[in-house]
Parts: structure tokens; sequence; C-alpha cells
């Protein structure tokens, strides 16, 4: 099977807690999604983790729920590596003295360098001249989800990830929205690094985001 990251969109680090581990028993990763947090406090996450795990903090403008200062929400992810965190997933919109002072001293944690469009799925080229800018950083990890309008936008975004994988270069690629979901099923099996699913109904923290329980199902009935 692929390898799983579950995002955690909880609103307390009590609940976070709880559901992480759940989560643990389910996915090869856990996201914790710190936009949701009402009182960010990063130390029990990570003390507590026997998996793999993702720091987000995403701005509004990429479909997360920060609201604050970008200089505040950009702190965060130094935090996490300075608490040994294992990923941090930062955007590409990020002030780029900031996301190359990041990779500079990332120390043990990798970053995966994201991009997000909700608008659309650009065609193959426009995505891999994204992705060939993207990679001049540095990051461990680039994430590149577009929206998808039509079936054939699935194509697009798992082409790139073969291209990536010629360029010795880790993704992580798929589309959001209902027309998405083919993309996330099989990302993980063209080479992404890993696909997304959440914990349960309502759990969501992307469109077109299945349940564990369903992606698990459908790779099962493939025979994946």
């Amino acid at each position: 099977m692929g390898k799983l990251c579950i995002p955690i969109v909880e609103t307390t680090v009590e609940k976070a807690l709880i559901a992480i581990k759940k989560a643990s028993q389910l996915a090869d990763l856990v996201e914790i999604r710190v936009d949701y947090l009402k009182t960010v406090n990063l130390a029990p996450f990570l003390e507590a983790r026997n998996r793999p795990f993702i720091v987000t903090n995403r701005r509004g403008e990429e479909g997360g729920q920060y609201k604050g200062e970008e200089r505040k929400r950009l702190a965060i992810f130094q935090e996490a590596i300075d608490l040994g965190g294992d990923y941090i997933d930062v955007e590409w919109a990020a002030e780029r003295s900031f996301l190359r002072s990041l990779i500079r001293n990332k120390g043990g944690t990798q970053v995966v360098l994201s991009f997000h469009d909700f608008d659309r799925t650009p065609s193959l080229k426009e995505l891999q001249r994204l992705f060939d800018q993207m990679t001049r950083l540095g990051a461990d990890v680039i994430k590149i989800v577009p929206f998808a309008r039509s079936w054939e936008d699935n194509l697009s975004i798992l082409s790139l990830i073969p291209f990536a994988k010629k360029r010795r270069q880790k993704i992580v690629g798929f589309c959001m929205g209902e027309k998405g979901r083919i993309s996330r099923i099989f990302s993980p099996f063209l080479g992404a690094a890993w696909t997304y699913a959440s914990l349960g109904r309502g759990k969501a923290s992307a469109p077109g985001q299945m349940t564990v329980g369903e992606m698990k199902e459908i790779w099962e009935k493939l025979k994946l």
C-alpha cells in the first residue's frame, strides 16, 4: 500500500492529542494543523509522537485557518525545527528570504515546500516549470496540489510524479476537489512520497479528501 498521512484538524491540544493517538494506528505520518488550534503548544505533540510528524500552519489564502500576523505564523516553523520535528510544511508563497533561511537552518527537520491552487490545474508544462522553480530552493519534498475541474486534470498532476522521480526529487502531488479523488488514490503508486486521508467524516483538511477507511478500502479492492 502507499504511504498515508492523516491531518489533525482539532481546535484544542487535548482533542488533538486524542486524535493523534488514533491516527498513529492508521497512518504512516501525522500532520498537525496548527492553524486550527485556538492555543498553540507544539511540545506535547512532538513528545507524544510515534510516527513521523508534519507541522503545518496554513495561511488563509491557501485553504488554512490562520488569520494572524505572518511573522508569528512563520515563527511556528522555527519552533518545530528547534523541538526536533520530523517535517514542516511551508508555502512556496511565503517570503523568499524566510524560506531560504529556514531551509539553510533546518537541522534534522525535512522541509515540505507546498503550492496550492484552489481555482484550477495548470497544464503539465506549467506544472513542470513551477516544479523546477520550487526545487531551486533546496527543500526536501515538493508538494504541488491544484484543483481538478476535469478528469483530465488528474493526468497532468500524476504525470508530474515521474518527472520529479527522474530528477531524484521527493514529491507529493494530487488534485483537490471531487474530480481530483482519483489522483489522491493513485499518486503514491506512481512514486509520490505520500497522500492524505482524514481520520473521519467532517475531519477533512481540503476539498475532496477521503477518509482513511475509504482510501484503504479502495486500495484493497484494487489490490494496490
